[in-house]
């Protein structure tokens, strides 16, 4: 039986790589890197890194693939996804047929942890399902953005007693109300912190978490909102890509 591990790599920091993800990248004999464009090269540098970092016994390989991108514009945004995971699950299917003999170990390394905002674990269940591939998987947890972002402030997630919600840029565009106190913001590329009516909300913003090029802002909305705006452009027009995270906090 072939076997697939699914590990969490962390936030960016090759040191946010815990024990367990170790001893699960030294059982891989070869490793799926999903190619998502040039100006993306350090995602896969970065697993590269780890990889020679980690592993001890170097009888292991790459193999890498184009990763299928969504459809942007005006489109249905839930159908675009169900799209792109099926575009991923037909690549991971290859992959695994093509490349993974039986009684190997084949690695998917997950940026962040597998369980947040991932469809690596979605894809290999409807697999699983479909037949097309006989397979068992495990999930090696991670060190989410989210948890880097709190360590980075220095600020614990929740205020005591109280709830924390983990939600998307899109659905706080979209007006969504929440109870929680404080509120974390993921994929947000639409600065939609701009309309959070209570401008005394304090942010916590941070970008390429645990990497060298590792930006923070913090401090209430009237006061950093456009700072935010204005670095998140550049940085994006900088590096090709970005990837932030923020939390709010009710006054």
């Amino acid at each position: 039986m072939k076997k697939l591990l699914v590990i969490g790599i962390g936030a960016g920091n090759p040191d946010y790589i815990t024990m367990q993800a170790v001893k699960a990248l030294n059982q891989v004999d070869v490793f799926f890197l999903m190619d998502k464009g040039e100006s993306k090269d350090k995602l896969i540098d970065l697993r590269r890194e780890i990889c020679e970092r980690y592993i001890t016994d170097l009888d292991y390989r790459f193999v890498q693939a184009h990763s299928p991108e969504r459809e942007r514009g005006e489109v249905d945004y839930r159908s675009s996804v169900d799209d792109l995971n099926l575009a991923k699950q037909q690549t991971f299917e290859r992959l695994i047929n093509e490349e993974l003999s039986d009684s190997q170990c084949g690695g998917f390394l997950v940026w962040g942890d597998p369980a947040l905002y991932d469809s690596t674990i979605r894809i290999l269940q409807a697999i699983q399902a479909s037949g097309a591939c006989e397979f068992e998987f495990e999930v090696i947890p991670g060190i989410t953005s989210v948890q880097a972002l709190a360590a980075q402030h220095k600020v614990p997630l929740n205020q005591i007693g109280r709830s924390v919600e983990i939600t998307t840029g899109r659905r706080l565009a979209a007006g969504q109300v929440s109870d929680a106190d404080s509120l974390v913001v993921m994929l947000d590329a639409q600065d939609a912190y701009h309309q959070v009516a209570d401008q005394d909300t304090e942010i916590y913003w941070g970008a390429y978490l645990g990497t060298p090029d590792e930006i923070l802002i913090s401090g209430k909305l009237k006061d950093v909102a456009d700072e935010i705006e204005r670095v998140r452009k550049a940085a994006r027009l900088a590096n090709g890509w970005i990837m932030d995270t923020y939390l709010l906090r009710k006054p």
